[in-house]
């Protein structure tokens, strides 16, 4: 048999995009394939569980759009499957003059944004929240929380009910394609797929690789270390708490937050990774590790950012440091608040100049679409990325069947 369509990956992403190719071919057969034995395993599964705004990106581009899409886009998909999610808002908070000037500008471009959000002085921060010191803050009422596992659950269960073949434990080990059709090649089967997408997050370089595309980058794993606090700090806080992020580095910063299930976590940092899908600290991958090691945008990368690399790496070995970060604002945090270690890996594209790919990068071919790098925040955009996706599998299908 040769399906319409396959996809490789079961992470929000290619869950989300096989779901909108239904959508649009409800007729179409469909193929999606998980080398893991359940969904979501690794960055969907990974991840803070937060539903952004999009506060923070350029005015007008696609990343802004598409935040603000896929927020909306979440909230009423998760109500239409009856899947929880809170909408607790977040707080961004300045604890010094040179945050405040950043926060100010950051105000600028959420109104570019159209995004709704709140200038609060240090006074009504610590009404709002007595656990939280700064000078300022911004109030952002649209964030939420959710589990994108639970998303990812949902977004399974569509697929199956609209005849989608969903396989776990199919790691792909071949991708061949011809002039009919792309041939996926797992050690216990083998499939046929007119047109294929694929969705595999940290392991696609390797696939793109593996199916004889040129590309001009490598993944590098980034982990995010988190904590999560005991329950008796449970009502710490009312909304999510974030730093106003420092414009020259390409990650958040650690915050506080709220989990749907009641919980609270800090965190998380920007460490290297030594392994693309080692979350216990101290994981390491010999291959991993190698393959950025031999790339040469890996280098640049890292001299690029050598200074808070270097921070970061401290505070992920000294607790105390890594402390201090939510110190900042909020200060009754101790070393015994600081429980339960736990980390995400974040699949970070570096071109060969050593630039952080912080937009789309897909490479094609008359028969496939690799996703190379979706952009955080991926999780929250998945909807309209998967949209964007399907719109150009549809249409790369179209053509090839003449």
């Amino acid at each position: 048999m040769i399906y319409d369509y396959g996809v490789i990956g079961a992470g929000i992403v290619g869950l989300a995009t096989a779901m909108e190719i239904l959508r649009a071919r409800p007729h179409a057969s469909i193929f999606l394939l998980e080398k893991e034995s359940e969904i979501a395993r690794h960055q969907t599964g990974h991840n803070s569980g937060v539903i952004h705004a999009g506060i923070y990106y350029a005015p007008g581009s696609l990343k802004a759009r598409l935040c603000r899409e896929g927020a909306e886009a979440t909230k009423a998909f998760c109500a239409e499957q009856g899947v929880a999610f809170e909408t607790c808002g977040k707080l961004l908070v300045a604890t010094s003059e040179a945050e405040r000037i950043r926060m100010d500008a950051l105000y600028e471009r959420s109104k570019q944004n159209n995004i709704d959000v709140e200038r609060i002085d240090g006074v009504e921060l610590t009404r709002r929240e007595p656990s939280i010191a700064g000078l300022a803050a911004l109030f952002v009422p649209s964030t939420a929380i959710v589990d994108y596992r639970r998303v990812s659950e949902a977004l399974a269960r569509i697929v199956a009910a609209k005849g989608g073949d969903l396989r776990l434990n199919a790691e792909v080990v071949a991708i061949q394609e011809n002039a009919d059709a792309v041939a996926i090649s797992t050690p216990s089967q083998s499939l046929h797929a007119k047109s294929l997408v694929v969705c595999a997050g940290l392991q696609s370089d390797r696939l793109a690789k593996m199916a004889g595309l040129p590309i001009n980058h490598q993944i590098v794993p980034f982990r995010g270390e988190f904590y999560a606090l005991p329950r008796s700090r449970a009502g710490l806080i009312s909304s999510l708490i974030y730093p106003i992020p420092n414009p020259d580095l390409p990650f958040l910063g650690i915050h506080l937050t709220k989990t749907i299930n009641g919980g609270i976590i800090v965190g998380p940092n920007a460490v290297l990774g030594f392994a693309r899908e080692g979350y216990k600290k101290f994981s390491v991958d010999a291959r991993d590790v190698a393959a950025y090691a031999a790339f040469p945008g890996f280098w640049r990368a890292i001299l690029s950012h050598l200074g808070s690399g270097a921070a970061e790496m401290r505070n992920s070995l000294w607790k105390r440091g890594y402390l201090a970060q939510c110190q900042k604002y909020c200060p009754s945090l101790s070393i015994d608040d600081l429980h339960e270690p736990m980390a995400g890996i974040r699949a970070q594209a570096v071109l060969r100049d050593g630039t952080l790919a912080h937009d789309f990068l897909f490479a094609e071919t008359p028969r496939m679409l690799h996703v190379c790098n979706a952009p955080s925040p991926a999780a929250t955009s998945a909807i309209p990325i998967a949209r964007m996706i399907a719109e150009k599998a549809l249409a790369q299908f179209d053509a090839t069947m003449g």
